[in-house]
């Protein structure tokens, strides 16, 4: 085992600070670094912060023969006369929420809110941003649950997007690093559906000011690495985060996101699915919405065609991709049908997982989930199977290989009969309906014709859109300044001035979708095959 396939130091870059630190803090128990280098990565991650005395512990770890930095002691004396301003400030506005008359009387209406706060008890916007200063400066001095208190008060009454949305990746890197994962799946939620929403309204109303306030889509596809990487936390950690992440990362934007710009985190995708491919029946992927399809919509999809998906993905990605056991596992199992070689990279990967951070508590899951994934398709290819080689195949005794066939046999269910006597199993194949496969081709086959059609569709009303932006803008003025400057709101207003344009669209649309007809299929069906 080598340090190749650790990916700490390729997940740092795309980590907060303060998320970097308990992964190094793992590190250091896997024994694939040294104590000391180690040591100077978390004092490098930590002086960056207000949590001096412990800055000040690693420094003493990483150089025992150098004395302290005065630096840090400048830095100590500075945090606690800002902990003390910054007391004083928010205690004003503390007092003033907790207030049980002042909790009944605020409404859904932030801005009416303040506009009531300011004349009844002189409360000004500036003073409610202290309640955002406060909650950061507890993050960066590691007091997370006061920092998840504090920021969640800001964001019920603050009207800035931009402060808002700081609030929301700092309470998730809270509720990550004090554990509370429900609080933090619903962070994850509420991210993911303020990135689809801005990419909705940037894709459908091509708004100017809108796309260069998020950073246009460099900026969106950003937002996306980093909510992906954090996550990982949530999703290993929440008893119905695996499959969760199974539904995002196979979510066009998000499975795109993967291929661009983080490619190892197909690791992750491959376990979690290993792990869920047994206990769900359907992953449900969200699709994006579009002009000609405003609305969300969500795909239902099954695990053998999930598994189909992530195998073409690594197929495709393979020539980037570092050696990774778990993912070369799958490669080997499906695409090479080498068991040999599976049984090798299952081996390997069993040992990665004990020694990644988000892995290691899901190792014994992973393994035998991957040994019911060899299983099958060793016995979909066999119709005898000798027990002992299935056995030496998982990486078993050949006892404990028999008892771990009957268990699979009868917890399936499947058609297969054992003479011990022979030390067999008999398979009888049973193939599944035609009607059944046609049904699995075609849901594959509209599943991609969607992703191409919509496509196409943003394509081909560019210019329309353009062309009518300065009508939409003077329609759509007053609907979206009434709305908290929510650019979601103002879009959906937005559109209702095409909507006579629906008929023609309709028709561009169906012409376009019979013109693409002829092609789409050879293509798809080469893929499918």
């Amino acid at each position: 085992m080598t340090d190749q396939t650790d990916l700490t130091s390729t997940i740092l870059p795309f980590l907060d600070r303060h998320l970097g630190l308990p992964l190094l803090s793992h590190l250091a128990t896997t024994n694939l670094f040294s104590e000391q280098d180690i040591a100077k990565a978390q004092y490098e991650l930590a002086k960056h912060t207000s949590m001096v005395d412990y800055a000040m512990q690693l420094h003493q770890q990483a150089y025992p023969e150098t004395e302290l930095p005065q630096d840090l002691e400048q830095q100590r004396e500075k945090a606690i006369a800002l902990n003390e301003q910054l007391g004083k400030e928010v205690d004003t506005v503390l007092n003033v929420i907790e207030d049980p008359n002042v909790a009944s009387a605020l409404k859904q209406d932030k801005a009416q809110n303040l506009a009531w706060l300011e004349e009844n008890y002189n409360l000004t916007e500036e003073q409610i941003n202290t309640l955002y200063r406060y909650g950061y400066f507890h993050f960066s001095c590691g007091n997370y649950g006061e920092a998840s208190s504090y920021l969640y008060h800001f964001r019920v009454l603050s009207t800035d997007p931009a402060l808002t949305l700081s609030s929301h990746w700092g309470k998730l890197a809270s509720d990550i690093l004090t554990g509370e994962w429900d609080r933090a799946l619903e962070e994850v939620k509420l991210l993911r559906e303020h990135i689809d929403t801005s990419a909705a309204h940037m894709s459908s109303n091509y708004n100017r000011a809108a796309s260069d306030a998020d950073g246009g889509q460099e900026g969106l596809l950003t937002k996306r690495t980093w909510l992906m990487h954090w996550s990982l936390f949530v999703f290993f950690n929440h008893p119905e985060g695996r499959e969760q992440l199974v539904e995002m990362f196979l979510s066009p934007a998000y499975l795109n996101t993967v291929q661009s710009t983080c490619w190892w985190l197909l690791r992750y995708l491959v376990a979690a699915l290993v792990i869920t491919r047994r206990s769900s029946r359907v992953y449900a992927v969200a699709m994006p919405s579009t002009p000609s399809n405003p609305s969300p919509s969500v795909t239902k999809l099954t695990p053998q065609a999930a598994m189909r998906d992530v195998v073409k993905i690594i197929a495709a990605e393979k020539y980037r991709l570092k050696p990774d056991p778990i993912v070369d596992f799958l490669q080997t199992l499906y695409n090479d049908f080498d068991f040999e070689a599976a049984q090798e990279q299952l081996r390997l990967a069993e040992q990665v997982a004990s020694n990644d951070f988000f892995l290691q508590d899901a190792k014994d899951e992973f393994v035998e989930a991957s040994r019911y994934v060899v299983s099958e398709a060793y016995c979909r290819i066999h119709q005898r199977v000798d027990i002992a080689d299935l056995s030496k195949r998982l990486n078993m005794s050949k006892e404990e290989g028999e008892k771990w066939i009957v268990n699979l046999v009868r917890d399936t269910r499947a058609d297969a009969k054992i003479d011990f006597k022979e030390n067999m199993v008999h398979m009888n194949q049973t193939h599944p309906a035609v009607y059944q496969t046609v049904i699995e081709k075609t849901r594959g086959f509209t599943f991609r014709t969607s992703a191409m059609g919509q496509a196409i569709d943003r394509k081909a009303h560019l210019p329309q859109q353009n062309s009518n932006a300065g009508a939409d803008v003077g329609a759509g003025k007053e609907g979206s300044g009434g709305r908290g400057g929510r650019g979601g709101r103002g879009g959906r207003g937005g559109r209702g001035g095409n909507r006579g344009d629906r008929g023609d669209r309709s028709q561009h649309q169906q012409a376009t979708q019979a013109q693409d007809a002829s092609s789409v299929p050879k293509t798809e069906a080469i893929e499918a095959n």
